[in-house]
């Protein structure tokens, strides 16, 4: 009996040696060599191509670093391409390793490919954070809040004046017939006398891709102005309990309200530009303790009353609400070649004071 045992013993040994040794045969002739990975994108899909190699079960497509590092794994594929869709205005990097499955054994890799690169720009008009701003200030002081003002109707998105390049004279003419006790509940749906708060927004943002009128527009609902235009590639968004801090252009959006930023102060106040309640104008928010009278009120102030008197006589509120600092998610503008905006006179940079001091420069005060 000792001596059967011995023999299946010596006979399982063998085959267990025989069988590591074919493995390992196997293993040491497995070719590690990387698949040749090229790639090319055609707007927001990034296409992805390698050699084949019959002896592999599949590949697995990661996107990684400049260096090849922090590698996410985006897709296993057994093809030898990938389509891949991305968002505009940012450099993406590819790597591809091929793979061998073996029943009952480890899996066997190929090295990765070499890092590929792809650029993919945002398309349509460019422009500047200093040109935003300057594009915001065309209304203030002389258009009035309305309820679905920039809209198409109750219901629609952009209407005429939102997809129009420059001010409507309907605005002004407007304003001029109002005296301080306007009240914007009065005049609701009276379309094309004003701007409303995602009006104003969505006319800035046409006014600054487009240079001909009559093209889709960007008025929508304000709750979903920066998380949808972040999408779009434009930027980057953070919900509302992420924002830290305020720069030139940022998009602001709540549940009720969407307005822009001027630049922070130092108190952590933020000068803003919107339109609610009279209309189109600069205010300030409370810093983050509270405290109403701030630096970016003060500023605020100051720039209503020296280059808009006439708007500023009638209607002197310049206040933000403090929701304005915990109630809103954030859209910031990438700035890059690649991107829709650029930023030369280094506006992401400046405090309120510094961005204002400069928008103003070249415009010269009111006498009226």
């Amino acid at each position: 009996m000792k001596k059967k045992w011995g023999r299946v013993l010596l006979v399982f040994a063998m085959t267990v040696l025989i069988t590591a040794a074919s493995t390992a045969a196997l293993a040491a002739s497995f070719s590690k060599k990387a698949p040749k990975l090229t790639s090319s994108h055609n707007g927001s899909v990034v296409t992805l191509k390698w050699n084949k190699r019959s002896d592999l079960t599949g590949y697995q497509v990661v996107q990684c670093n400049s260096s090849g590092g922090s590698r996410k794994r985006l897709k296993t594929v057994k093809s030898v391409s990938a389509k891949l869709t991305v968002k505009p205005g940012s450099n993406y990097y590819y790597r591809v390793r091929g793979y061998k499955k073996r029943s009952g054994k480890s899996t066997l890799y190929t090295s990765y490919s070499a890092v590929v690169k792809e650029s993919v720009p945002v398309t349509g008009r460019k422009s500047t954070l200093k040109k935003l701003l300057q594009t915001g200030l065309k209304p203030v002081g002389s258009t009035m809040y309305v309820w679905g003002g920039g809209w198409g109707g109750t219901t629609a998105g952009a209407g005429i004046e939102a997809r129009t390049i420059g001010v409507s004279p309907k605005w002004k003419s407007f304003f001029n017939k109002q005296t301080s006790t306007y009240d914007w509940k009065k005049t609701k749906y009276q379309i094309h006398n004003g701007l409303d708060c995602t009006g104003y927004i969505g006319w800035c943002i046409y006014n600054i891709r487009n240079t001909t009128s009559g093209k889709t527009g960007y008025v929508m609902k304000a709750r979903t102005m920066a998380s949808n235009f972040a999408s779009r590639g434009w930027g980057t968004y953070k919900a509302k309990n992420q924002v830290t801090d305020y720069r030139a252009g940022d998009i602001m959006s709540s549940n009720t309200h969407v307005w822009m930023v001027v630049g922070q102060c130092s108190d952590g106040s933020v000068v803003v530009l919107h339109s609610q309640k009279y209309g189109c104008r600069l205010a300030g928010t409370p810093t983050k303790s509270g405290k109403k009278n701030s630096e970016a009120l003060s500023l605020a102030k100051y720039y209503m009353k020296t280059y808009y008197p006439t708007w500023y006589k009638k209607y002197p509120d310049c206040t933000a609400v403090p929701e304005y600092l915990t109630d809103c998610a954030q859209m910031r503008w990438k700035i890059s070649d690649l991107a829709v905006m650029k930023d030369p006179e280094n506006y992401r940079e400046k405090n309120a004071e510094e961005v204002l001091r400069d928008l103003f420069s070249d415009i010269p005060v009111s006498a009226g």
